[in-house]
């Protein structure tokens, strides 16, 4: 395994991280201690969480994973895992996450973070995300910047955005939870260009918490990052955690050879709109094609594309099952050759973001 030093922090950040997203409901407790205990024996330090978890987001299964890894997390050497926690913004028809929070202020952050503590049976987290932006922005899927489409209620007139709670009020709510120990490090997650230097021009000019990383989503069939976000990770050192590397395997093409395959994709219908769109299908059917026809499976080329990005600091996989997982950590030593790179390219021209 490798590692490499997260932004401007002090954390050395395995080159993969383990997600824990399944942990609840499609893996049980038993299954994620296995996952957990097998990741870190290859050297994953890295492990992602969030208070919404396990997903789809239900009712009677929130906040079941935050509780298997606490169960895990409290029998390891703390200061040897470097652990990512998320807390929820508003989102309708979620009203069970702390009553359904009305915004990201001091109140429901600093619930959001108590709650995961206890659960956890940690005294702190190591980096801690927004999991979404509270204000109006395209995510989940959502692909158009539209101020007057507000996906959270009809309770706007047109053309009014919502009121939200300013960056420079959750980053105070951030940093005294920093200057408390309950966290180290502060994150973004789904975020866009825009919110990211917002959040940096605040904390430089009020002194308050730098954004240390962003956790987006990046695969072959999403390259999103790379339209204006990438000049802003390198030129403010900001570290990138990929998520959804295989795309809620689509690019392992097993939906490709058989449609009803067991997976997140045929058991929770009508869920992750952002892999309904026309071209995932065939520009997954092509990528598997290429990957075959050079000696490698589908899920070994997409997880390598995305490992072995120069602005990847850090890639989080999940799976169900161990035989998953090991193929995932695996695929970290499979190296994609210049005449593969270049066809990656072609069919990216080609079918250029299917699933945005």
């Amino acid at each position: 395994m490798e590692y490499t030093k997260l932004a401007d922090t002090d954390l050395n950040v395995s080159k993969i991280c383990l997600g824990t997203m399944t942990y609840g409901d499609q893996n049980s407790e038993a299954d994620a201690h296995e996952q957990l205990d097998y990741a870190v024996a290859q050297g994953i330090n890295f492990i992602d969480t969030a208070e919404m978890y396990p997903v789809p987001p239900k009712a009677e299964t929130y906040t079941r994973t935050e509780t298997i890894v606490g169960t895990w997390l409290k029998n390891q050497p703390r200061d040897k895992i470097i652990l990512g926690g998320k807390v929820s913004g508003p989102r309708r028809g979620m009203g069970w996450i702390r009553g359904g929070p009305p915004s990201l202020d001091r109140a429901n952050i600093r619930a959001a973070i108590e709650g995961s503590l206890k659960r956890l049976q940690t005294d702190y987290i190591d980096v801690y995300q927004l999991h979404w932006p509270e204000r109006n922005v395209p995510m989940f899927g959502q692909y158009l910047f539209d101020p007057a489409n507000e996906f959270e209620s009809g309770i706007y007139q047109q053309g009014e955005e919502k009121v939200w709670v300013s960056i420079h009020a959750q980053l105070e709510a951030l940093s005294e939870l920093v200057q408390e120990g309950k966290i180290r490090y502060v994150g973004l997650s789904n975020e866009q260009p825009w919110g990211l230097m917002e959040f940096l021009r605040i904390a430089k000019e009020y002194n308050l918490p730098r954004i240390a990383s962003v956790q987006n989503c990046y695969n072959l069939i999403n390259r999103g990052m790379e339209f204006g976000m990438t000049e802003v990770l390198y030129r403010e050192n900001i570290g990138l955690l990929a998520y959804s590397p295989l795309a809620f395997g689509h690019l392992t093409a097993k939906y490709i050879d058989d449609p009803a395959a067991k997976g997140r994709v045929t058991m929770f219908l009508g869920y992750a709109q952002r892999y309904k769109k026309p071209n995932v299908v065939p520009a997954s059917a092509a990528y598997a094609k290429l990957a075959r026809e050079h000696g490698m499976t589908p899920t070994q080329m997409a997880l390598s594309f995305v490992y072995h990005r120069w602005f990847v600091s850090s890639t989080i996989i999940g799976a169900t099952t161990m035989t998953q997982l090991k193929e995932n950590i695996d695929a970290w030593n499979t190296k994609l050759s210049p005449e593969v790179m270049q066809e990656i390219e072609r069919l990216h021209l080609t079918m250029m973001n299917p699933a945005p």
